[in-house]
């Protein structure tokens, strides 16, 4: 009976992992958020895989690959975000960012420049940092 359930277990293994490579192989290149989709499509491959090890008796496997893959396809993921995602991360767009004059955290880049070329006689900065300050009135 239990070789029974195994073999279940692999041929819904299989059957999964044929319709998510056939997924995976239609995606065009030219698909938005193309990474996204796939990292969406392998985790088919993932539970695929979880069956196949349970199905072949290899639990703590079968355990240790389902608490990781999920950290892992979130990894790649961030990474990707954050480094290459020019269609969606605004920080890696060259976008111009509206600063309120009278904000008192956020200052526009031409003031800071004016402010550390006045003061970078006396710093003697690094140009790779900007060195702000912070008044802090006790009155309010």
């Amino acid at each position: 009976m239990i070789e029974y359930v195994q073999s279940a277990l692999l041929i819904i293994a299989a059957i999964l992992i044929i319709i998510s490579a056939i997924g995976l192989i239609s995606l065009g290149k030219n698909t938005r958020n193309i990474v996204y989709a796939r990292i969406h499509i392998v985790g088919i491959f993932d539970i695929a895989c979880i069956l196949a090890m349970i199905a072949i008796g290899q639990y703590l496997l079968a355990a240790i690959y389902f608490i990781l893959a999920p950290f892992i396809a979130h990894a790649v993921a961030n990474a990707y975000w954050k480094k290459e995602d020019r269609e969606n991360n605004l920080d890696l767009q060259n976008v111009e960012v509206e600063v309120d004059e009278n904000h008192p955290f956020i200052h526009p880049k031409e003031k800071m420049q004016v402010l550390e070329s006045e003061n970078s006689e006396k710093l003697k900065a690094d140009e790779r940092f900007s060195v702000t300050t912070l008044e802090i009135d006790e009155d309010e």
